[in-house]
């Protein structure tokens, strides 16, 4: 074995292992066995190519995802639903959503990104496509509705955190960002789709065709991507591979109490946990405060122009972030300043929206808070990489967790202040509130080295080499 120091600013202390021509005589304590190599990753052409796909397979993530939502009124209509019953099924794929998280990243940081992504592909495109089959064929279509969306949620919780791990595997530093914003653009992108073809679908074929449409596309992306990109290897996932012995079970639990104690990875979780409640607030009580406040605007143009201006200003983040480190700018700096953006700018025109103003200012101060918010795909969410490749899925996972469930109680407060203040001030500044807590935490803390690594012993066996 022998030892070396990685190059470039933000890496500086670091170190890792790899072999040379000497025998591998032991294990290096506080060294994993999956931690990728740079021989690993993608050439460009390849990350390219992946990039492609990864966002296509995001934008079908979502438009399964927002189909029952769509649907959700002539379902209604058709079942005898209530406001409550109706507000159960949406509710339930929530709380599915989150059980998975750090699962599906640990399992992806074990065995590879690419196979959690096609086995989950393939079982919630199957499932969305049942969807018709399962409401019609059972005697209580809430009970099963309920059930599928709780299914659906476990199915599609492991996506983000597996392609945390497989980029944190597979891309190299200076490209992460540009493939994580544009995958990230996928979601505003699913949204527009199924909003704009699958309320076309609702309206000239019933609401079945956009489950059975959606789902399809979905299965067909997945049988793709099995078949041209993984050549057709099966995504077989054993016990020995998720290292489930009991030495590897002890040594894991040590590599995150260790992790867990450092202040960059306790910043990227509570910035997470900040920018995911604010978004979640913002995507949940727009549109009711554009119907309070302007009630006879068309529903469309606030719909439909923050998410076109979300798509340009995600990809515009990555191709900035990218750009300034391979000129050699410090990796942990950029990410602050993507963070930056993403929090304090778009805090300023959120205040903006506290103040009486007409609807095209609303909707321009709104499409440039959600524009600037997409900057945190080039900033914490590409940052937990950076700090730990080696396990970047399932701290991704305690990430996401973290933020959802804090989102469906920012959301619930929210509603709070909304009847207790009779005022949309209150929220928005609460909104301001959560996100310069979370960026002033970024600021201070967050790095760009990794901390996956026991340096220290690694420096100990070296000694002895």
């Amino acid at each position: 074995m022998a030892v070396i120091q990685k190059h470039g600013k933000t890496y500086s202390p670091d170190l890792v292992c790899h072999k040379d021509n000497h025998p591998p005589a032991k294990i290096v304590p506080g060294c994993h066995k999956k931690w990728p190599e740079h021989n690993t990753s993608w050439s460009r052409p390849v990350a390219r190519i992946w990039t492609v796909v990864l966002l296509l397979g995001t934008c079908l993530l979502y438009c399964a995802r927002v189909a029952m939502p769509i649907c959700a009124v002539s379902m209604a209509e058709q079942f005898g639903w209530s406001k409550r019953e109706s507000g159960m099924v949406l509710g339930s794929f929530f709380w599915g959503y989150c059980f998975t998280q750090v699962f599906g990243g640990y399992v992806s940081d074990r065995v590879g990104g690419e196979k959690v992504l096609l086995l989950s592909a393939a079982a919630w495109g199957s499932m969305t496509a049942f969807t018709p089959i399962l409401a019609h064929f059972c005697s209580q279509p809430i009970l099963s509705m309920t059930l599928a969306r709780f299914l659906m949620g476990l199915l599609q919780g492991v996506h983000y955190p597996s392609l945390a791990s497989l980029c944190s595997q597979k891309v190299v530093e200076s490209e992460r960002g540009f493939l994580m914003s544009t995958v990230g653009s996928g979601s505003y992108l699913g949204t527009l789709v199924i909003g704009g073809a699958g309320s076309l679908m609702l309206d000239l074929y019933g609401w079945q065709s956009v489950f059975y449409v959606s789902g399809l596309l979905s299965v067909l992306w997945a049988y793709c991507m099995w078949k041209y990109l993984l050549k057709g290897e099966g995504p077989i996932i054993t016990l020995e591979s998720l290292g489930s012995s009991g030495v590897q079970s002890k040594l894991t639990k040590r590599h995150w109490l260790r992790l867990l104690k450092q202040p960059a990875v306790c910043a990227v979780i509570v910035t997470h946990l900040c920018t995911a409640s604010t978004f979640f607030t913002l995507l949940s009580w727009l549109p009711t405060f554009f119907k309070d406040t302007f009630p006879d605007a068309k529903g469309w143009v606030f719909n439909v122009i923050p998410w076109l201006v979300a798509i340009p200003s995600s990809l515009f983040s990555g191709c900035l972030s990218d750009h300034l480190i391979s000129q050699g700018f410090d990796t942990a700096s950029v990410r602050k300043l993507m963070q930056f953006f993403s929090m304090g700018v778009s805090s300023v025109f959120t205040l903006l929206l506290c103040g009486t103003t007409t609807f095209p200012w609303a909707v321009a101060f709104v499409s440039a808070t959600m524009g600037l918010t997409t900057f945190s795909h080039s900033g914490v969410s590409v940052n937990v990489q950076d700090l730990a490749p080696s396990c970047a899925g399932a701290l991704f996972g305690v990430m996401n967790t973290c933020g959802a469930f804090s989102g469906v109680l920012m959301v619930y407060f929210s509603g709070y202040l909304i009847e207790a203040t009779g005022s949309w001030a209150s929220v928005f500044a609460l909104i301001t509130t959560v996100n310069l807590l979370g960026l002033c935490t970024f600021l201070a803390f967050a790095e760009a080295r990794r901390v996956d690594i026991d340096s220290t012993k690694v420096r100990h066996h070296n000694i002895h080499i």
